[in-house]
């Protein structure tokens, strides 16, 4: 027999449920144009090169740069110029890949180098002239590890993945997997094809990270974060904790409900502007979004860009919070 909730009685169980999260992709960035040389004047050009608005990519190709980007931002456009570059001066049949392909699909990128990556299974005699590195990798590619975006060949997002884990420090492929998965890659596909890869290099460290990539992650510091508290040795933290508060329902970025401690990963950039709105109205929101979660009776910590470069410094921080509240638990 099905019972119908009088409305009133509806809507106080609607109102102690955690709202639904939703998940948005990282977007994928534009890919900039390039400027020849003799499109510019000597003046104007000079003076562009001056002020950072012009950099210079390849012989007779010119960049244009937004002025005031920060430094992280900055790195991305440039290696997108690259890019852009290699595609009119390389004719051979290539996929641009490894972080290359994971900053095309969008992926949060940190310790960006300056090379661009490419599978390429025949090499011209003759390199193209460029004045950046041109790191090319030889590994068969199937119809169905190439793809493009947005015009751009590159390794389909999982092929993207594998080859990053496989060649990169784990700690920077946790930060490209967790991305990954929220632009749309599918984690058991990841792990399948994982297990097909015995034998190749770097594919043990491959399958750690993967054992810990998880969707809910929303940046690349707690990526990080959630890796150096592996690698410390400490219990795995649950992502995008729903908390109920005298303010409504708020979320702590991870942490261990059971003992109610959680880490927030504050990258300071939204207390400057840039599009997060009036950054005094932003820390007021803050301040009152911690004081409501303490009242909630949570420990929590928070974890800046300075504190990863220290991280026995974090683990001994969180792993002090956890037996704090394990001795307040049992007390």
């Amino acid at each position: 027999m099905t019972t119908t909730l009088p409305p009133r009685q509806i809507f106080a169980e609607h109102a102690h449920r955690p709202p639904v999260r939703v998940i948005t992709p990282p977007p994928r960035p534009d890919v900039p144009g390039l400027v020849r040389r003799d499109e510019i004047d000597t003046p104007e050009l000079r003076e562009r090169l001056s002020d950072g608005t012009l950099v210079r990519v390849a012989p007779g190709l010119l960049g244009t740069m937004q002025p005031d980007q920060p430094a992280w931002r900055r790195l991305e456009a440039e290696h997108l110029l690259r890019v852009r570059a290699v595609l009119v001066r390389l004719w051979t049949d290539f996929s641009f890949s490894h972080e290359t392909a994971a900053l095309l699909w969008g992926c949060w990128s940190w310790c960006l180098g300056p090379a661009v990556h490419l599978t390429q299974l025949t090499v011209p005699s003759m390199p193209p002239d460029l004045r950046f590195p041109l790191r090319r990798h030889g590994h068969a590619l199937t119809s169905a590890d190439r793809t493009d975006v947005d015009g751009v060949p590159v390794t389909s997002l999982e092929r993207t993945v594998l080859d990053c884990l496989c060649s990169l420090p784990a700690e920077r492929g946790l930060v490209i997997a967790d991305s990954a998965l929220r632009a749309g890659a599918d984690l058991d596909s990841l792990r399948e094809r994982a297990d097909a890869w015995t034998g190749r290099r770097g594919i043990r460290v491959a399958r750690k990270v993967l054992a810990l990539a998880d969707i809910e992650a929303e940046s690349a510091g707690e990526s990080r974060t959630r890796w150096q508290l592996a690698v410390g040795g400490l219990p795995r933290p649950v992502l995008a904790i729903p908390v109920e508060t005298f303010l409504g329902w708020r979320w702590v970025d991870l942490g261990w409900p059971e003992l109610k401690v959680g880490i927030e990963f504050d990258g300071a950039i939204k207390y400057s502007g840039g599009g997060y709105g009036d950054p005094g109205r932003r820390l007021f929101e803050e301040k009152r979004r911690h004081d409501a979660l303490v009242e909630a009776g949570w420990i929590l910590i928070r974890v800046t860009w300075a504190d990863l470069a220290h991280p026995e410094r974090l683990v001994a921080r969180v792993r002090a919070a956890l037996a704090a509240a394990r001795r307040r638990t049992f007390r």
